[in-house]
């Protein structure tokens, strides 16, 4: 039954994304140029609900769906990994239209070549899973 549940709510996620066109690549390509203010009332709303959202799951000491306590670490002070990392998803972003969560989005609304764009994001994330140790922090 909890499954269900988080696929009701994945597949209500999916529809608001693809309803509020948060999806489409001329409103994110309008968000790089500048001339749309739509995509980032979007993404901030999500960062202000997500930021409320973690306060509430610190201070109540939320449990996850197994019951044992949510531990949140403290991020590594690094400025060279988060624009690294920030230069890769930029440019994902760019090249693709669409980042992380976009990318299922789009397949479940028909558009099939995103196919290859998740086959890619799993082989880079497993990748970086190897690299990982080896890279500096």
């Amino acid at each position: 039954m909890r499954s269900l549940v988080y696929i009701f709510l994945g597949v209500i996620f999916g529809v608001t994304m693809y309803k509020a066109e948060t999806a489409s690549w001329f409103r994110i390509y309008e968000m790089f140029n500048f001339q749309s203010f739509h995509m980032y009332g979007f993404i901030g709303s999500a960062l202000v609900i997500g930021l409320i959202g973690i306060q509430i799951m610190k201070k109540k000491e939320a449990k996850d769906v197994d019951g044992k306590p949510i531990v949140i670490q403290p991020k590594t002070k690094s400025i060279v990994r988060y624009l690294i990392g920030g230069i890769f998803f930029g440019l994902g972003w760019a090249l693709v239209g669409a980042c992380p969560g976009p990318i299922f989005v789009l397949l479940g609304a028909g558009v099939l070549p995103m196919i290859i764009v998740i086959v890619g994001a799993l082989l880079g994330t497993y990748l970086y899973g190897i690299i990982k140790n080896k890279i500096p922090h």
